[in-house]
């Protein structure tokens, strides 16, 4: 009887609609209920389903009868997952720690010659895809820094730059803010032609946005879970293409890093070695199991209503969002004409700082009275900034527009 009813119901998961089956998995995350949450450019809300993952790898080393065997197929699962969601290959996954560690084990296994150079735009990158090629100045390094156009990464200057010299292009795939997709294909094409690694931040469009790192011609691709992965932190994903995976030597060495076939992950080879052939070599020790747990089980449901679908979702809301304020008088943010919003509003004007309030007292007043009404945002740079995942929907754009129209009446 029960083997029937699961069969029933698959059945008609099936049957439903993408947009029906996204509305139905709000109800597995507590967090956007409880909040008009539109913050998942920061940190995304876990699921029920997350959290019961976490809890089975917890309570298994609390009563001592966890099986790390078990584990081993769970960070399978995963990094399998993942590659799906990309449109990669399973061996060319490596865990990291976060995104910073994913730049940074790029940046550090690259063969650099002193003269050699990379090329960025750090007026908006977000500042740990800046400190990490900074930080190579010292071993004769050059760092391009390229100057952004209106709020946007202008890739033709980048193009531009690039020379018989340089080895990285490294870019975010949608900007922490303003927001604005990168023209990611346009420079993957440029790099893959040049023999130049293509290296992205995706952290604010990998679980959210469909990412395709073959279609984008992208070489190496950083990012955590905890943000459109909907995970928790303390956990990454590093892609790195398999053509270059060879190329890198990993600045740092631990036995994950080592092929020793068929021996225990305690035991050695010897003095001689051989790195893993695959992004294994970028590992260095035991894993998050719970944040690996976690992501499993969210990867599981992205894969599930399909990216594709979560974008349609989350950028009619967010297109929803950015007319109903621009209605106001609000001074929101536009990406390029060529190029289609993302999930990510922000309103305001740029500036190279400002995280507790805008220069903009009116924005300011709205800020207060979001926060006074529950409601989860942003402020970066000096811009107000919404950011929706599969778990919001029309009341939470409703709800945001009629707060703001409220601050500005009492204003």
């Amino acid at each position: 009887m029960t083997v029937t009813i699961e069969q029933n119901t698959s059945a008609m998961d099936s049957e439903r609609d993408p947009a029906e089956k996204i509305a139905l998995a709000r109800a597995d995350y507590p967090g956007a209920r409880k909040w008009t949450y539109a913050n998942a450019a920061q940190l995304g809300v876990l699921s029920e389903a997350s959290r019961a993952a976490i809890a089975s790898v917890v309570d298994g080393q609390v009563s001592g009868d966890a099986i790390k065997d078990d584990w081993w197929a769970l960070a399978a699962s995963a990094k399998s997952r993942f590659a799906r969601l990309i449109n990669a290959r399973e061996a060319e996954i490596a865990y990291t720690k976060n995104v910073s560690e994913g730049l940074n084990i790029i940046a550090n296994a690259i063969p650099w010659c002193e003269g050699d150079n990379v090329v960025l735009c750090p007026e908006l990158e977000h500042p740990n895809n800046v400190y990490a090629w900074l930080n190579l100045k010292k071993r004769g390094v050059e760092v391009r820094l390229m100057p952004g156009r209106n709020g946007d990464i202008d890739v033709g200057p980048m193009i531009e730059a690039i020379d018989s010299r340089t080895r990285v292009v490294t870019v975010s795939t949608v900007t922490f803010t303003p927001g604005f997709r990168t023209d990611i294909v346009a420079l993957g094409k440029a790099c893959r032609e040049r023999d130049v690694f293509f290296l992205v931040d995706a952290v604010q469009s990998t679980g959210v946005l469909e990412t395709n790192v073959e279609d984008a011609l992208i070489d190496g691709l950083a990012t955590s879970s905890a943000k459109g992965l909907l995970g928790i932190g303390g956990l990454g994903f590093l892609y790195c293409r398999s053509a270059w995976i060879g190329r890198l030597e990993p600045a740092y060495l631990a036995r994950f890093s080592v092929d020793v076939p068929g021996a225990h992950e305690s035991e050695m080879s010897g003095e001689d070695y051989d790195l893993m052939a695959d992004a294994r070599r970028f590992e260095v020790g035991n894993y998050n199991w719970a944040g690996i747990a976690a992501v499993d089980a969210s990867l599981e449901r992205l894969l599930e209503l399909g990216p594709e679908h979560i974008e349609a979702h989350v950028v009619g809301l967010a297109t929803d969002l950015a007319q109903g304020l621009g209605e106001l008088g609000l001074p929101v943010t536009s990406p390029p004409a060529e190029r289609p919003r993302s999930h990510i509003v922000t309103v305001g004007t740029l500036s190279a700082r400002g995280a507790q309030a805008t220069n903009d007292q009116r924005l300011d007043d709205i800020a207060r009275h979001l926060k006074a009404e529950r409601v989860k945002f942003s402020i970066r740079r000096g811009l107000l900034r919404f950011a929706f995942h599969l778990y919001n929907n029309g009341e939470d754009v409703e709800r945001i527009v009629t707060l703001a129209r409220e601050a500005l009446a009492k204003g």
